[in-house]
């Protein structure tokens, strides 16, 4: 590494721990702004700051809760990468070096149960509420990794198994997915954009916990059915594929901005059922026109994001008990507005990709207290039946640490 790089990854440490935006939008906006960093540059200061975000707590142990960027940059390469001296020789002084090697020969003393996760105080207690000690630094340990690179093939355009020789052919190492039978894992990270089958829509990168939600709506052809939340349209594409591009599929979002990013998808995947609606919120009029008509209803709710922060680690630090409780307010009300578009005998599907209770089984509960029009369904079942070897139980609950995926949780019930 150079000392101008070194001054690049620092630069940009500093803008991302404001914590003012996402860190990939932070990212994002400083490539922009220096065009001449390379592909190689631009993925080696996103990993060094997003290294630096997963251990966050460790690391100011270590250097001091005072520490500037460039010193958790420093402190992350000697510990967390374990780079030898000689690596910082030409980037930083005789001091800087000295207070290296003694950062190398450190030891943090002793830690909280939250400094050994690396998560904020009230995030271990929220989940160690749901789990033993073990089990909750295992979690932290899932999450503290790099997320893998999953793909999903577009089962309306090709199966999986030829876009999986179409890749490997290609010399892409790439193996089908353990949990969902649309699912491709590659290993490692290589460029797609330009790729073939990526620009004739024969896949799309989603996660495979991601996919495990459209098998639970389990949408058939001709069907009527809303992606509540539909966001970018990631889930809004697999329906529509499962779907055959039959039927009416309805992709409802607040954000103009995440719709129109939608369209062009759908036209790659070659989906013509899919119907973007723009709201104002979930009792907006265009929502209540489809009262009782729908078939199936994916609620994928805006969340925490705390299952996602393998791809996402400033979240743990960006969130906030407030932000919680906040959230979980929200959810109950789409829910419930969500629920009222679905048929009698039609399906509801409640997803979150959050790890905290409050925001899961506590919202599904109330909503099954409130509404007994509506009994569960088997997630487990659901997914039994279209081969799918996962002992979930009666909710679908994925965690990075067991099922190698983002944590996601998910509730089937049924319109009686």
């Amino acid at each position: 590494m150079s000392r101008p790089l070194l001054i690049q990854v620092t630069q940009a440490l500093g803008a991302v721990l404001a914590f003012d935006y996402p860190a990939d939008a932070v990212l994002s906006r400083h490539f922009r702004d220096n065009r001449e960093l390379g592909h190689r540059d631009r993925g080696f200061i996103a990993e060094a700051v997003y290294g630096v975000l997963r251990r966050l707590r460790w690391l100011r142990r270590l250097a001091g809760d005072e520490a500037t960027p460039r010193m958790l940059l420093l402190a992350w390469f000697a510990r967390g990468e374990g780079w030898p001296m000689r690596n910082f020789e030409g980037l930083s002084s005789a001091t800087e070096r000295d207070w290296v090697a003694a950062i190398k020969a450190a030891e943090p003393g002793e830690l909280t149960l939250a400094e050994r996760a690396d998560l904020p105080d009230w995030l271990a207690e929220r989940l160690l509420a749901q789990m033993d000690e073990a089990e909750l630094l295992a979690l932290a340990h899932g999450l503290n990794r790099a997320a893998p690179l999953d793909l999903r093939a577009n089962l309306f355009k090709a199966d999986r198994d030829t876009v999986l020789a179409r890749l490997q052919a290609d010399g892409i190492d790439a193996e089908a997915g353990r949990l969902s039978p649309q699912a491709i894992r590659l290993a490692g990270k290589p460029a797609l954009q330009k790729h073939p089958l990526f620009l004739d829509g024969s896949f799309e990168v989603q996660d495979e916990g991601s996919q495990l939600l459209g098998l639970l709506v389990q949408p058939k052809r001709g069907e009527l059915v809303v992606d509540f939340c539909a966001g970018a349209g990631g889930k809004t594409l697999q329906l529509g594929a499962m779907m055959r591009s039959t039927g009416r599929l309805y992709a409802f979002d607040v954000s103009e901005k995440r719709l129109a990013k939608l369209k062009p998808r759908m036209a790659r995947a070659g989906l013509s059922n899919v119907h973007p609606v723009l709201i104002a919120h979930e009792a907006d009029a265009k929502v209540k026109r489809l009262a009782g008509k729908a078939d199936r209803v994916l609620v994928d709710a805006p969340c925490t994001g705390l299952g996602t922060l393998r791809r996402n680690p400033d979240l743990k630090w960006r969130q906030s008990p407030a932000a919680v409780e906040e959230m979980v307010a929200k959810q109950g009300a789409i829910l419930a507005a969500a629920a009222k578009l679905v048929r009698p005998g039609g399906r509801l599907v409640y997803a979150t990709c959050s790890l905290l209770a409050a925001e899961n089984d506590g919202i599904v509960d109330a909503f099954l207290a409130a509404h007994p029009e509506f009994r569960p369904l088997s997630a487990q079942e659901v997914l039994d039946r279209q081969g799918v070897g996962l002992e979930t139980g009666e909710r679908l609950r994925l965690l990075p640490h067991v099922h190698d995926t983002d944590g996601f949780f998910a509730a089937v019930m049924e319109r009686v």
